[in-house]
């Protein structure tokens, strides 16, 4: 099987109250928690809403760093989806860690710019209730792209009556208008943010329109409740694209400067989703059209000396799909058993995928044009025995079968049908002697999806050569020991060790239309976290993660490390928050070398960021401070090695590529609450 790894996941949700007859009760909310004793692994956790809003956020996509261990960047415009890692991988901008919201699946399937993209820009933060999180493959409910974990957003059902205004440098500004109404058992939640950003840079205006709608009505009763949620999102920008170092060493741009100014996106979102439950039964379905324009240029000159190296990537595509499921508690003789059963199914009806050759955004060459129908329908059963007092045992299994169509409108032969079938097993084991501490052991199985143009092309569209088809399915699987001590006034600790390793680290690659099958992989890792109570008032967090990834065999021309794999990672933070109104948040993120090439030549270096939350609540008046990096450090938010041409060299350069992280911004604002 595998080896075993460290890996520390925590969270915690905490109140602590002053009961003194002369004091109002205080209660302090702490959103990255462990149900302590509730989870069969050390590794999975929830994040509240109260700490979302109280933590400094440059972008949407930011929350995902309540994930211990997760480190989120960009290195292109602010409305293109981020770039994500954890647990040794570098998962672009979404492949092997699935995120949902609602049920509604985020990553898409066969992308126009890469495989599992995820884009979380459409998600207003304070209407979040809560992140559920899950690292590694273990549980039966995760299928494609939960390798190295999943989170969950779920929205809230009534939300802040509350009108802010947000001003910041660079042109920053944010409108947000929410409120909700109830009436007998119904409540019915709506809001606006509308945002606008000029950014630092040199020689471009990033010009982002970002406009976001939210509805919801939803009722609850004794034994039964159901939503219905309607989310509208639509944004453009021109972006700052990464750069390279010897254009600032020879003096021709700026470190914040930019080669083609024309880069950018559009990209708009439209959604319908509905859930249902009763008692211990669940449905869920949901209806999501989605498009994408986006034109980037990281080369330069080097393939078209004249014309320049820019290309537009399109996507244009309508999901539909949902997830039932029954949860059942029997008896095994004298011993509790629990089941849950769960059927999932999904269709992506693709009706362009695009690349094509620009300038100035205007399209003079079509390299690949296609159409793709993609489907899956997923079954799972979920099981938990108490075996007695100390120990639970949990068994999943899982069946995911997925066909796909795809129509190449410039290259037929790459035209096809493909079908392939998988099925999962995980297991758990925990042990738990007493309230404080607990055990706990799991393997699972997992797999991550590939890009369906994948498992039908026969020609390379860019060179004309033969190509091979890789499986619709990777497989991968994974193991973890955990261990958590809960010290309930004061502190919690939760450590893990834990290994995963996949059959492929096969991806598409959407700046260049086509597929890349890459080596078997393994990947071990430790991570702690640990949340300490200081007094009533102040807490302390610390989060710690240490990976190790490598191919698994040797190859004549490459070498054995993967390519940006982040090796460390670490966080800390300090919370004040008084009943008076008063909160503040000071975080220090910090993650280390990580290697550009595989034989580990190139490092990018460390990058350390420190981020600043101040707000405080007068009556029904709010006002707040973002601090975002507040000692203004020169770091790079994402740094690639590859050849490149500019337009005055003669040949191709091989160079390191980085985008800066933005320099120190202020945002401030003031929101009243009706």
């Amino acid at each position: 099987m595998l080896s075993c790894t460290l890996s520390l996941c925590s969270a915690l949700v905490i109140a602590q109250e002053q009961t003194s007859a002369t004091e109002p009760e205080l209660i302090l909310v702490r959103g990255n928690q462990h149900q302590h004793g509730s989870t069969i692994n050390a590794s999975e956790g929830h994040v509240h809403g109260v700490d979302i809003e109280q933590r400094a956020l440059l972008r949407p996509g930011d929350m995902l760093e309540f994930v211990p261990g997760m480190v989120v960047t960009q290195h292109s415009g602010s409305g293109k989806a981020n770039q994500y890692f954890l647990r040794g991988f570098n998962l672009d901008h979404g492949t092997d860690f699935a995120t949902s919201v609602d049920g509604m699946p985020v990553n898409m399937r066969s992308h126009g710019h890469g495989q599992g993209y995820s884009d979380l820009n459409f998600l207003i933060p304070e209407l979040v209730e809560h992140i559920r999180y899950r690292k590694g493959n273990y549980k039966a409910q995760d299928g494609d792209f939960a390798n190295a974990g999943a989170a969950d957003f779920e929205l809230k059902n009534q939300g802040p009556e509350l009108l802010q205004l947000s001003l910041g440098q660079h042109q920053y500004q944010r409108l947000l208008a929410s409120g909700s109404t109830s009436y007998d058992s119904a409540d019915w939640l709506n809001a606006v943010e509308l945002q606008g950003y000029a950014g630092p840079w040199q020689g471009v205006d990033e010009q982002v329109k970002k406009v976001n709608l939210v509805s919801r009505y939803s009722t609850q009763q004794h034994d039964s409740a159901q939503q219905l949620t309607f989310m509208l999102y639509d944004n453009s920008w021109n972006a700052a694209d990464q750069i390279p170092q010897r254009a600032i060493d020879q003096g021709l741009i700026d470190r914040l400067g930019v080669i083609d100014p024309s880069s950018g996106g559009n990209s708009n979102r439209q959604s319908i989703s509905g859930h249902w439950q009763q008692q211990n039964f669940r449905a869920s379905g949901y209806w999501i059209q989605s498009e994408l324009q986006l034109w980037s240029n990281f080369s330069y000159f080097l393939n078209d000396p004249l014309k320049g190296d820019q290309f537009e990537q399109s996507d244009k595509r309508q999901l539909f799909g949902g997830e039932i499921s029954k949860e059942l508690q029997l008896k095994l003789g004298s011993l509790d058993w629990s089941h849950q059963f769960g059927l999932q199914s999904r269709y992506d009806d693709i009706d362009q995928l695009g690349l094509s050759l620009t300038e100035n955004r205007i399209q003079h060459q079509a390299v690949r044009m296609d159409q793709v129908q993609q489907q899956s329908w997923s079954v799972f059963h979920q099981q938990q025995l108490q075996l007695n007092p100390d120990w639970q045992a949990q068994l999943g299994l899982r069946y995911d079968w997925m066909s796909a169509k795809v129509e190449s409108l410039l290259h037929q032969e790459n035209s096809g049908r493909a079908s392939q079938g998988i099925s999962s097993v995980k297991l758990g084991l925990r042990y738990q002697s007493d309230e404080a501490q607990q055990w706990d052991f799991s393997v699972g199985q997992g797999m991550h999806s590939n890009d369906a143009r994948g498992a039908t092309i026969t020609t390379d569209p860019v060179t004309g050569e033969s190509a091979s088809a890789v499986p619709l399915w990777v497989r991968s699987e994974g193991a973890e020991l955990g261990w958590r001590y809960l010290q309930s006034k004061q502190w919690q600790i939760s450590v893990a060790v834990w290994a995963l390793q996949l059959d492929s680290e096969l991806v598409y690659i959407g700046d260049a239309g086509g597929t890349e099958p890459n080596r078997a992989s393994r990947r071990t890792g430790a991570e702690l976290a640990w949340y300490y109570w200081i007094s009533p008032v102040w807490t302390l967090d610390l989060e710690l993660a240490t990976s190790r990834s490598r191919y698994k065999s040797n190859s004549a021309d490459e070498g054995r490390f993967i390519e940006g794999a982040l090796p460390a990672v670490a966080s800390i933070a300090i919370n004040y928050h008084d009943d008076t109104g008063l909160h503040a948040n000071l975080r220090l993120r910090h993650f280390g070398n990580r290697t550009l090439d595989s034989y580990n030549q190139q490092q990018a270096p460390s990058s350390t960021v420190l981020n600043a939350d101040l707000s405080y609540q007068w009556q029904q008046w709010e006002f707040g401070a973002e601090l975002l990096n507040l000692t203004n450090r020169k770091v790079a938010d994402m740094v690639y090695f590859y050849p490149s041409r500019l337009e005055n060299e003669a040949t191709a350069v091989e160079d390191r590529h980085f985008h800066p992280l933005e320099p120190r911004m202020v945002r401030l604002s003031v929101g009243y609450r009706f």
